[in-house]
């Protein structure tokens, strides 16, 4: 599947009110790998940006007015992220934000030219997923680096395409491995814990003896690899110590 790990900055928190995106990043994964590709713009929010916001991001109108209308840039974006599953942190946030941009674009063409954001891909919140994973915890972009040992040192103002890489970072250690999979679980809840595991019911005719195959040197490295995440994330890995002693 492919996935874009998306995030805004705006000129406050109400598009209601008549507030701007600012700034759109995007990252791009395929098969839960990050394949370089992103989607990155200043906008020019035709407004003057409220000084909490300011504070937040750093950025103020004076230094955006060079930058592009939202108007010139839609169709690239939603070329980008077309067929894509959207990851959000408070997806609600941002989605407003995007299809208050879109409907203001089709006023001003006078026509229904463009959507909602949810037309073009699928919408996963990874606020709402970690607080179900993680009840009655704090459950911010930057709780979260801390619980899964995620480097955020290089954020000291919030910024679109960073803090995407950041959250791609934490999505991919938030739903792998152990961190995904809870023994008991029932069938509904291991939907919500996006655990994705594919079982062939189809029975296995077997003829003769059964082959042996052996590790290679790049896999063995894997799987180390693998075991010393998941003692990061979990602080101890079951595994790893039976390895040591053996």
């Amino acid at each position: 599947m492919r996935q874009i790990v998306l995030d805004t900055e705006t000129t406050g928190i109400e598009p209601r009110e008549g507030h701007r995106i600012i700034e759109i990043g995007c990252v791009e994964l395929v098969r839960r790998q990050l394949t370089q590709r992103h989607y990155h713009v200043y906008l020019n929010p035709e407004r003057e940006i409220d000084i909490e916001a300011t504070q937040v991001h750093g950025m103020t109108w004076d230094g955006l007015k060079d930058q592009p209308l939202f108007a010139q840039v839609a169709d690239d974006f939603l070329a980008f992220v077309q067929g894509s599953e959207l990851l959000i942190h408070n997806a609600p946030f941002d989605v407003g934000f995007i299809n208050a941009e879109l409907e203001r674009l089709n006023q001003q063409l006078g026509q229904a030219r463009y959507g909602r954001l949810e037309d073009y891909c699928q919408i996963f919140d990874t606020l709402a997923y970690a607080r179900r994973r993680h009840p009655g915890q704090r459950n911010s972009l930057d709780a979260l680096c801390k619980r899964y040992h995620v480097d955020n040192t290089g954020r000291t103002l919030h910024g679109a395409l960073l803090d995407s890489e950041i959250l791609a970072d934490v999505y991919l250690r938030m739903t792998g491995g152990q961190t995904a999979l809870s023994l008991g679980q029932d069938e509904e809840e291991q939907q919500d814990a996006l655990v994705d595991v594919h079982l062939s019911r189809r029975p296995v005719k077997r003829q003769g003896a059964l082959p042996i195959y052996y590790a290679q040197a790049e896999e063995l490295a894997a799987h180390q690899a693998k075991l010393a995440q998941l003692e990061a994330q979990a602080g101890s890995c079951v595994w790893l110590a039976q390895e040591s002693q053996s």
